[in-house]
């Protein structure tokens, strides 16, 4: 029925704004929190129920946050108004998700971006991917997490790597990923992933710096190592 039925028809405990406000935006569901964004529905449509086109329209929330004014265009319900402030509200998440590393000083060594990362990294039981994207200085600007699970080159796209290097005009990136087992000796796919993405970012005019293998507080860098 929520599908259909007007938000001024539901119980105040099943509306979304109200629920934020008594429980905190942390216990609301994504497509609670879109219904809050988008604001009202269509006639067809609680904004409950356009919410939910959205989620399937977009498979996930990484796919969502990657879409442009077009895609988001393309969901029936969605007109111009309604997919800019999706697309103000999914840019501010990714700037408040990069601040902290606005101010980082340059990375001149493999140690200086292991730093950055192992804490958050080293523990982890499925393999992150992780681009650190650099100003010409090669301070931080942004840290970006391209893929989750099993490293191989079907996940680790270059295309999904260079993107938003490319929207943030970076000059060079480091590469990083972990590995579960704490052992942080580098295997053949990172080896192979590594060669295909240098040469992805020697064509793109973004240097590929190094690649970082984590372990449990551990490292190897590939460029140390002349792996690439």
């Amino acid at each position: 029925m929520e599908y259909s039925v007007p938000m001024k028809e539901l119980p105040q405990t099943e509306r979304p704004r109200e629920r934020l406000l008594t429980v905190g935006a942390s216990q609301l569901s994504n497509r609670e929190l879109l219904a809050i964004l988008i604001k009202c529905g269509t006639q067809e449509l609680s904004v409950l129920g356009l919410a939910d086109r959205i989620l399937v329209e977009f498979s996930s929330l990484r796919e969502l946050s990657g879409a442009t004014w077009e895609e988001l265009t393309t969901v029936r319900g969605i007109g111009k108004a309604k997919a800019a402030e999706l697309l103000a509200a999914l840019e501010l998440g990714r700037r408040a998700a990069d601040s902290s590393f606005e101010v980082r000083d340059a990375i001149s060594k493999p140690e200086d971006a292991a730093r950055l990362v192992m804490s958050e990294m080293r523990l982890l039981d499925r393999e992150h991917f992780v681009v650190l994207m650099l100003n010409t200085k090669h301070k931080v600007m942004a840290k970006k997490t391209i893929s989750i699970g099993h490293l191989d080159a079907a996940l680790v796209h270059p295309r999904e790597l260079f993107k938003d290097a490319i929207r943030r005009s970076s000059a060079a990136v480091v590469l990083v990923h972990n590995h579960p087992s704490g052992d942080p000796t580098p295997s053949r796919d990172d080896m192979a992933v590594t060669k295909r993405l240098c040469e992805a970012g020697s064509l793109l005019g973004i240097q590929v710096l190094d690649h970082l293998v984590v372990g449990d507080n551990q490292f190897v860098s590939l460029k140390e190592q002349g792996m690439m």
